[in-house]
């Protein structure tokens, strides 16, 4: 007789709700709040500056341009890239909306491409095909915190003449081929939401070795709005600023980069608690036949945003959606990572249809996001397994 899950009255494996993400903030991150609260600036000020130069000197870049969000990151990275209507953008359907909105933003075409089905990312050999004499960027994900492999898309950007733009906001502190990411494309945007690696309340960043790009974001991120005297017609009034572009209010305020100056500090204890916890996942569930483990890109150092498993589905009397529903009700905080972002309606409104990118549909049906956060423990990845397994043995068609 199969043993009662809590779904049907049984005892759940866990007494308090285990969150799939959430922030880690202690009392050095309140007090560097405080202190700005208590200075002259709240809005973008010193701080700003200076978390700035913290996330560029981490990655390697020279420059680094602080917005109020992700999102507000890639718009940003899209209008200095020049991308405008009747333009194409190569991008991932495996991500968040943002990374394809931002093409909408500018009246430009997110054309799909799909992925590689062991590690989520963007599949470089379906690029080229997806290529077109309209194309002008790629916007590629590391999804996970798993890095792209950056040097071989740059190489088909270089040779098509394309921008690329890597959406890192999984992947603050990874590596490729030993260089960290925020390095290696034209543009490279990061999230510092508070289920993020380090948070800044809401915000983002874009990092470049590019001046011009990075004198175009500075504007962007500020209605466009200049007070370098060689971009301005007048240049003789001392109070003078001028708009040359138009441009929109991105500036992240004082407070919320103080906060972030003090999780960059703590950015690889973080990491490092990450990978323990992942890593345990790993090592337990490596041989469970009920799961299949995603890989990481040959010479790259996930960051360990998101721990997700694929579902052996054929193995289940189940679907995905009994699985995590038994979950939640174990007190196990599991997500989706994520819906491909063309079976939106309002992308189906515009014309996509399932189909284009057939990896990423049967990827997306067996995927589930397990909790991991710094402030888990060993025992809560334990209580997840506990979980899983007395939801496997239910279902089990052996059972």
């Amino acid at each position: 007789m199969r043993e009662k899950l809590a779904i049907n009255g049984g005892t759940p494996v866990r007494d308090t709700f285990l969150q799939y993400g959430r922030q880690y903030i202690d009392e050095e991150d309140i007090s560097k709040v405080v202190e700005v609260l208590k200075g002259d600036y709240l809005t973008t000020g010193p701080y700003v500056k200076n978390f700035e130069e913290s996330l560029a000197k981490k990655v390697g870049a020279k420059y680094a341009v602080a917005v109020t969000s992700g999102t507000a990151a890639l718009h940003c990275a899209v209008l200095a890239a020049g991308i405008s209507k009747g333009d194409e953008v190569l991008v991932t359907p495996m991500t968040f909306a943002a990374s394809a909105n931002c093409i909408l933003y500018v009246g430009a075409t997110p054309v799909f491409v799909d992925i590689e089905e062991n590690t989520g990312n963007i599949d470089v050999s379906k690029i080229e095909e997806k290529i077109t004499d309209k194309t002008k960027a790629i916007i590629a994900v590391s999804y996970r915190g798993n890095p792209v492999k950056i040097d071989e898309i740059m190489s088909v950007a270089k040779k098509h003449n394309l921008i690329v733009v890597e959406d890192a906001a999984h992947a603050i502190g990874a590596k490729y081929k030993d260089s960290y990411v925020g390095n290696n494309a034209d543009m490279t945007i990061f999230s510092f939401h508070p289920v993020k690696h380090i948070t800044t309340g809401e915000g983002g960043a874009i990092t470049t070795n590019n001046f011009e790009f990075y004198r175009k974001l500075i504007e962007m991120r500020s209605h466009g709005i200049t007070r370098n005297i060689e971009l301005m017609e007048n240049k003789d009034d001392p109070w003078y600023y001028e708009q040359v572009d138009l441009g929109y209010n991105y500036r992240m305020p004082d407070i919320n980069a103080a906060l972030g100056i003090s999780q960059m500090k703590k950015l690889d204890v973080f990491i490092d608690k990450r990978k323990e916890l992942s890593s345990l996942y790993s090592e337990i569930l490596k041989d469970n036949k009920y799961v299949t483990l995603l890989e990481d890109t040959e010479g790259g150092f996930n960051s360990e945003h998101i721990y997700v498993i694929k579902l052996n589905l054929e193995r289940l009397n189940c679907t995905r959606r009994e699985i995590y529903s038994a979950l939640i009700k174990e007190n196990i905080g599991v997500n989706v990572h994520y819906i491909p972002v063309y079976f939106h309606p309002y992308y189906r409104k515009l014309g996509y249809k399932r189909g284009i990118c057939p990896v990423c549909e049967e990827f997306y049906e067996r995927i589930i996001t397990l909790p991991l956060h710094v402030s888990m423990s060993k025992n809560d990845v334990i209580s997840v397994i506990k979980a899983l397994d007395k939801i496997f043995k239910y279902y089990s068609i052996e059972a």
